[in-house]
């Protein structure tokens, strides 16, 4: 668990004495995704006033941040339970300066764990709409109803006023209650967006096993055995590992040193260090297995987990969703093949990848399916976050 830092008693009051928007945004995607949202606001109406409970690019944006919420996290059982007094006293001052400010609108952005509790805490104290108070509520980025805790749809249209979805099938799970729910587009398919990966065909392989140390430790080894058996066909090849630092970047450097001679050609970058290029890509489920697709790089999504994470896991999604990677989700097809757990194995990861720098069938398929996509994926006209967001304030 990263150190914890000191709570103001009270935050600042907001600079102008009043807060049209209160943003709260929980982790770096969330401030990232938040940020551009409040840039277009900005732009599009100069003088309000911003208020967040987020990260620096909310402040490069032109938020005032009142806290940082994106410079700490507790991960575990015993992490999460050693960190709960922190918690308790950061949502308790959260709670009573918005109480205290009154925000015409407050936009929870993501990271429902805490965000929802909130909303649900505005209604009790009665500022929200839903309490029968004036400001308004609403969720930038839905929680994976279709996958995990559909319930709580429920709750959410007990508190919230909207939803803004990131996936066009997502506002069809509240069709059947009474919280309005519009897709507004995914961050990746904005115009601007750069997505930090781009495909060359001499390029090296991607090997991309995550971003959360536990999964790692499942996941590495099998691709890079999975990359030295290819590499016996493809000698001059070589891999490339992207990955965010701190406890992971130890976790894959003690890995690679276990492997040896075997785990030759095979270069660790941090992904702070821009974009990189591929020729192909083994990428386990989760957001980068979205943006590989995006990039039009060919490969196979990967999963490996505890036995019997996996079985309750399995149980838990069951009938709701077919696939784990996102794009195969949206597509409805495995797009990227899927090796997951038992069939996560090198021999047959090797393979795929001599497939996708070998014959041109693979690339050619991941760029038409890259094109369909961000059409998927793209906001509608006059429905960006930032216009859904508006129309909450007064004109």
């Amino acid at each position: 668990m990263s150190a914890f830092p000191r709570i103001p008693v009270a935050f600042d009051r907001p600079r102008s004495g009043e807060v049209d928007v209160l943003v709260v945004a929980g982790e770096h995607s969330g401030d990232q995704h938040a940020a551009k949202v409040v840039a277009d606001l900005l732009k599009a109406r100069p003088g309000l006033r911003v208020a967040a409970f987020g990260g620096p690019d909310l402040k490069v944006a032109g938020a005032q941040v009142l806290f940082d919420m994106t410079g700490f996290s507790a991960v575990g059982i015993v992490e999460v339970l050693a960190a709960y007094p922190f918690y308790r006293r950061l949502f308790s001052r959260m709670v009573a300066w918005t109480l205290k400010w009154k925000p015409k609108v407050v936009m929870l952005v993501d990271y429902p764990g805490l965000n929802l509790r909130l909303a649900d805490e505005l209604r009790k104290a009665g500022l929200s709409r839903a309490g029968f108070g004036t400001t308004a509520v609403i969720q930038y980025v839905s929680p994976q109803l279709w996958a995990w805790k559909p319930k709580r749809r429920f709750t959410m249209a007990r508190d919230l006023d909207s939803v803004g979805t990131i996936f066009p099938f997502e506002p069809a799970c509240y069709a059947d209650t009474k919280l309005e729910a519009r897709f507004v587009g995914h961050p990746f398919a904005e115009p601007d967006h750069q997505h930090g990966l781009k495909y060359d065909s001499a390029g090296p392989v991607l090997l991309l096993p995550g971003s959360r140390p536990k999964p790692v430790r499942k996941i590495f080894p099998a691709l890079v055995e999975a990359f030295a058996e290819f590499r016996k066909h493809h000698p001059g090849r070589r891999a490339l590992v992207l990955h965010t630092g701190g406890e992971v970047h130890a976790e894959l450097y003690r890995l690679l040193a276990e492997y040896g001679d075997a785990a030759k050609g095979i270069d660790l970058r941090p992904v702070s260090e821009g974009p990189a290029t591929g020729c192909a890509a083994l990428v386990s489920s989760g957001t980068m297995s979205l943006t590989v697709a995006l990039a039009g790089i060919p490969g196979a999504v990967v999963y490996r987990a505890n036995p019997l994470t996996w079985v309750v896991g399995r149980r838990l999604i069951a009938g709701r969703v077919d696939n784990l990677g996102i794009a195969n989700i949206l597509l409805k097809r495995q797009a990227w093949p899927e090796y997951l757990q038992s069939a996560c194995e090198p021999a047959a990861l090797a393979v795929r990848l001599r497939e996708c720098v070998e014959v041109p069938g693979p690339r050619a398929q991941a760029l038409a399916d890259s094109g369909e996509l961000m059409k998927m994926l793209s906001a509608q006209s006059g429905s960006t976050p930032a216009e859904w967001a508006a129309s909450f304030l007064p004109a």
